[in-house]
């Protein structure tokens, strides 16, 4: 970004601002490091799953079974202090397993009243392993949750901790057994973080310190507290307006044609609520990097995972073999 790009105004001194994003910066880093012990070869997986915790959002992760997903969201629960849970997503589990019922109680004197037993849904961190084995049905049930951060059970309101994020993991959907999420839940993840597998010398790494006698146990670095405060700064970091127009151009480029602007290519594409999650990351980005203001560089960077999972293919471009990666790709030229 030039640095005679305007920035949006922000609330305080910029000296003061710049301050916090620099210490918060270095406390990141350690964030990184102590992660980067445990999760080898996956770098910009573990940036991507901070940058959605920065930025108070959620993330699906996407990857065949063994690629260290389940392990990285509870190594992010210990390093970053929060209370987690976790689900492990089957077709028989009920939204009730999830959310909580209430039971019926018979106290003194033989009154009786209901009492609500809350579910796993009550964390900080909730990871919901598998998540596309379960039924629509209970699928459905993380809706509100992940939008509202509050449930409704039997007709009254269950506010959820603060921070809440869910962190789910995803099958490749031509794998067996699986139901594919709805878009409307898809909509929900900030980001889709696609986990491949690591090159070799991580693999090498991870093959000696995962067989040996002693194994690197991950440790506490922040508090939730401190997390949310983090995700406070992240909404008074400047943008430029340069970035700002980025933003906007390429998402309605996303969509299908209409009034002269999308792609016809695109059957349906991103919403407002894909500008929201991609100002936000790219925010988020710009703090972990412990820099002031976010780029077009960040833009680039995080387009893909913003974007693939809010865009579908037409039929006519799915029959020539056209990919979303493919799609996105073409967006982003004009802004190389």
């Amino acid at each position: 970004m030039s640095t005679t790009d305007n920035l949006h105004p922000i609330a305080g001194s910029g000296a003061d601002l710049a301050a916090e994003i620099d210490a918060l910066g270095q406390r990141l880093t350690a964030v990184r490091d102590r992660i980067g012990r445990v999760i080898f070869g996956q770098r910009e997986v573990i940036d991507q799953a901070l940058i959605t915790l920065l930025a108070g959002g959620h993330a699906l992760l996407i990857g065949v079974p063994g690629l260290a997903k389940t392990r990285l969201v509870e190594t992010l629960g210990i390093v970053l202090g929060l209370e987690d849970k976790r689900i492990q997503c089957t077709p028989d589990l009920m939204p009730a397993d999830i959310l909580g019922s209430e039971v019926l109680e018979e106290g003194e004197g033989g009154r009786r009243s209901f009492r609500f037993l809350p579910g796993p849904v009550f964390c900080q961190l909730l990871m919901a392993d598998e998540i596309n084995r379960a039924s629509p049905r209970t699928q459905s049930a993380l809706l509100q949750a992940m939008q509202e951060h509050r449930v409704s059970v039997a007709g009254q309101y269950q506010a959820l901790p603060t921070p809440f994020h869910v962190l789910a993991t995803q099958n490749p959907l031509e794998q067996e057994g699986t139901y594919p999420l709805p878009e409307a839940q898809l909509d929900r993840f900030l980001l889709q973080i696609d986990v491949g597998y690591p090159d070799i010398d991580a693999e090498r790494k991870m093959l000696l310190a995962t067989t040996g006698a002693d194994e690197e146990k991950p440790t506490a670095v922040l508090s939730a507290a401190e997390l949310a405060q983090a995700q406070r700064l992240v909404r008074r970091v400047p943008v430029g307006e340069s970035v700002v127009e980025a933003i906007l151009k390429l998402v309605r480029a996303g969509r299908p044609v209409e009034d002269g602007e999308g792609d016809s290519q695109i059957a349906w594409g991103p919403g407002p609520r894909a500008s929201q999650a991609l100002m936000l990351a790219c925010r988020a980005r710009a703090l972990l990097d412990g820099r002031f203001s976010p780029s077009i560089d960040d833009v680039i960077a995080l387009a893909p995972p913003v974007l693939r999972h809010r865009m579908a293919l037409t039929f006519s471009a799915r029959a020539e073999g056209v990919t979303i990666g493919q799609v996105i790709d073409r967006l982003l030229a004009p802004l190389r």
